[in-house]
């Protein structure tokens, strides 16, 4: 929750050439990761998770400039969001991020979207591929919505859609039919390029 800290951390690694992409793969989403742990075993709230992701935002700020992007020609699209009735997207944000440095064209349709807007949007941008999280198991069903109107309008198969999130796990991915999941951000990179390459 040290901004101050967070900040000198974060210019110490960049001047010790630390890899921008490990440092906030391996630093601050473990960091956030178990800031959501505390924060489900009530010992954070919402205030000290928010000044957690304060603290977070500073880092990439500092690091993302320093990540080596990947310079291909061609960019997949990919439409990402965080499901219907669920507003945390410190997670999303981190593999928005992962996925432009690596190359992809991301378009962001934000937390709290509907499974139809998802689709309708991939279909309106063009985009190939459909990212879904959610932190929240209230919300986790809705994400099956977009498979199955995905399957309706006959482009199951044709837009790959994966799915990430807290308690979303490999197998609730398989029971739902997603095309795939990605337990962090750094996965969600190899996942992309796996399904889309």
């Amino acid at each position: 929750m040290d901004e101050d800290l967070v900040r000198e951390l974060s210019e110490e690694a960049v001047e010790s050439g630390v890899d921008a992409f490990e440092a906030i793969d391996q630093g601050l989403s473990v960091g956030m990761e178990r800031a959501g742990k505390l924060f489900e075993e009530e010992e954070y709230f919402v205030p000290e998770l928010l000044m957690c992701a304060d603290a977070m935002n500073v880092s990439v700020e500092i690091l993302k400039p320093h990540i080596k992007a990947d310079k291909s020609d061609e960019k997949h699209k990919i439409v990402i969001g965080v499901i219907e009735g669920d507003t945390h997207d410190i997670s999303k944000n981190l593999v928005k991020l992962m996925l432009e440095t690596s190359g992809f064209e991301m378009i962001d349709l934000g937390r709290d979207v509907p499974a139809q807007k998802f689709v309708d949007e991939a279909v309106a941008q063009g985009a190939e591929m459909i990212m879904v999280s959610s932190l929240m198991t209230t919300t986790m069903d809705a994400m099956a919505d977009v498979v199955t109107i995905l399957r309706e309008r006959g482009l199951q198969g044709k837009i790959k859609y994966a799915v990430g999130g807290g308690p979303v796990s490999q197998s609730f991915a398989d029971k739902i039919g997603a095309d795939g999941y990605s337990r962090n951000a750094a996965d969600a990179v190899r996942l992309c390029q796996k399904l889309l390459n």
